[in-house]
C-alpha cells in the first residue's frame, strides 16, 4: 500500500466552473447591497438580526415589502424584536434610519447625489475586479493540475491542450456574465 509515487492530481472541468459561478454569485451578493436609491428588499439582505440567542438573516424574523418606489417597509412577526431590528438596520452600514410604527419600520430611501453615484460605482468596480481575480485564480488552479497531469504522463498533450481551452472558455464566460453584472448595476446606480 505505501507506493513511492504522489497520486496525479483528478481535472474536474465542472467543480472549476462551479468555483468560478459561485464568485458570480458572491459578486451578484455585493452589488445587491449596493444602495440605488430606488427601494429593493435586497438592500436588507446583508442586515443581521440579535434574536433569540442567535444571529440571523432580517428576513427570518420579518417580512420586507417596498410599498412605493422610494419606500422599504419591515414587519417585524414577533413585536419583541422590533427594538432589535431597528438597531440591526441601523448598525449594518447601509445609511439607512427606520421610523418605527409599531411592529412596523418604515425606511425612507434618501435620493443620490452625483457625487455619491460615483463613489458606488467605484465600489461596484471593486467587487467586479475582486470576482474576476478569483475567477482567474480558479483558471490558473485548473491550468496548473493540467500541465502537472501532462508532466506526471497523466496525460496527453493534445488532451492537456484540449482541456486548457475548455478552462479558457469556462474562464472567458464567467469574466463576460460579471462584466454584464457590473455593466446592469452601474447603469441602475447612474439612472436618475
Amino acid at each position: 500500500m505505501g507506493s513511492a509515487m504522489a497520486t496525479l492530481p483528478k481535472f474536474d472541468l465542472e467543480d472549476l466552473k462551479r468555483r468560478m459561478q459561485s464568485s458570480q454569485a458572491a459578486l451578484k451578493h455585493e452589488l445587491n447591497g449596493l444602495r440605488t436609491g430606488r427601494a429593493s428588499a435586497s438592500l436588507l439582505e446583508p442586515v443581521v438580526v440579535e434574536a433569540y440567542g442567535q444571529r440571523l438573516p432580517l428576513a427570518q424574523v420579518a417580512s420586507i415589502s417596498v410599498p412605493e418606489p422610494r419606500a422599504l417597509s419591515v414587519s417585524v412577526w414577533d413585536k419583541s424584536m422590533v427594538q432589535a431590528v431597528d438597531k440591526a438596520i441601523r448598525d449594518a452600514n447601509l445609511g439607512l434610519s427606520p421610523t418605527v410604527e409599531g411592529a412596523v419600520l418604515r425606511i425612507r430611501i434618501p435620493e443620490l447625489n452625483e457625487q455619491r453615484r460615483k463613489e458606488m460605482v467605484k465600489v461596484a468596480h471593486k467587487y467586479a475586479e475582486e470576482a474576476r481575480v478569483a475567477v482567474r485564480h480558479v483558471r490558473r488552479e485548473g491550468i496548473d493540475v493540467l500541465k502537472r497531469l501532462l508532466k506526471d504522463h497523466g496525460m496527453a498533450e493534445d488532451e492537456q491542450k484540449r482541456h486548457e481551452g475548455d478552462v479558457q472558455k469556462a474562464t472567458d464566460h464567467a469574466v463576460a456574465d460579471i462584466d454584464g453584472l457590473l455593466a446592469a448595476k452601474e447603469k441602475e446606480i447612474m439612472q436618475v
